[in-house]
């Protein structure tokens, strides 16, 4: 940057006032239906906070590594508008336009300022357009970033409800299972199954999978692991929904479930672990 990186926090310190009123009609004019979201006093807070922000950024000489100590108020800025505006629905285009939006009123003042040094003006559009670009992309991590942290969240809170335990009898529990079993979803089986069962000290626990589509090894492993932690806990397993193309897929693959019960039905299942319980079910003739 020229003059030793002086001119840029100049201009910016000198029209302070009518670059932040043309961004942030370039802001409004660039995406009116999203904006729209957003209160203008708020916008106007968040405007003026990053121009002042930027300004202590860019005093001290050129900005080629805007992770520099110097940066970290920008950045910190930046991260709490990305998520915030995630969480309002803005994509990460709309987040990052929040910073490129600002490009053409700083351009409009160095034209201004330096109609009659095409060398300084090349030089400080080059170095603010490398700047704002970086400041940019920065957001649409931050906002990716926030956008993965709540899908995983999502989704663990969905692997939760899609394995719910429920009580069948005093001491017996179900595990109905819908879907593909892989390891992240063995862990949390795993653990809401032991939880239960320390919680209403059951004996017994039904493991269906009449949900489950496909069995492969490592869908058997899964199984497998579930019970030796289920028995480890103090409670057997039957296995229940053992359908013809499952059996003949589980022998052909040479899976060896052990001792490990299995039902081709639920009802069987809980059959057996009435059995095991000292409990029977019978018919009541009921006298017309």
């Amino acid at each position: 940057m020229s003059s030793g990186g002086k001119d840029l926090p100049k201009i910016l310190k000198k029209h302070e006032a009518d670059i932040l009123g043309d961004w942030i009609k370039e802001q409004t004019a660039t995406a009116p239906s999203r904006t729209g979201a957003i209160k203008e006093s708020e916008l106007r807070e968040q405007s003026r906070e990053f121009l002042n922000l930027l300004q202590v950024a860019v005093q001290e000489g050129r900005p080629e590594d805007i992770q520099a100590a110097r940066w970290q108020g920008v950045r910190e800025m930046l991260a709490n508008l990305s998520r915030s505006r995630g969480l309002q629905g803005f994509s990460p285009a709309e987040t990052a336009n929040f910073v490129f939006s600002l490009k053409k009123p700083i351009f409009s003042r160095l034209r201004r300022e330096f109609a009659e040094d095409g060398d300084t003006l090349a030089d400080l559009t080059w170095s603010a357009t490398e700047l704002l670009d970086k400041l940019g992309l920065y957001t649409t991590e931050v906002h990716q970033r926030a956008r993965e942290e709540i899908i995983l969240r999502q989704q663990q809170e969905m692997l939760e409800l899609s394995t719910p335990v429920v009580k069948l009898w005093e001491g017996i529990l179900a595990l109905p299972m819908i879907g593909t079993l892989d390891s992240g979803r063995t862990q949390v089986v795993m653990e809401t199954l032991l939880q239960r069962i320390v919680e209403t000290g059951s004996g017994i626990a039904i493991i269906d999978i009449t949900g489950v589509p496909t069995v492969d090894t490592l869908t058997a492993q899964h199984l497998l692991k579930t019970v030796t932690a289920a028995r480890l806990m103090g409670a057997e397993c039957i296995i229940s929904g053992i359908r013809p193309q499952i059996a003949q897929t589980i022998v052909h693959l040479g899976v060896d479930l052990g001792d490990i019960a299995t039902k081709a039905t639920m009802a069987d299942a809980f059959a057996v672990a009435l059995e095991r319980t000292g409990r029977t079910v019978r018919r009541i003739r009921v006298e017309s």
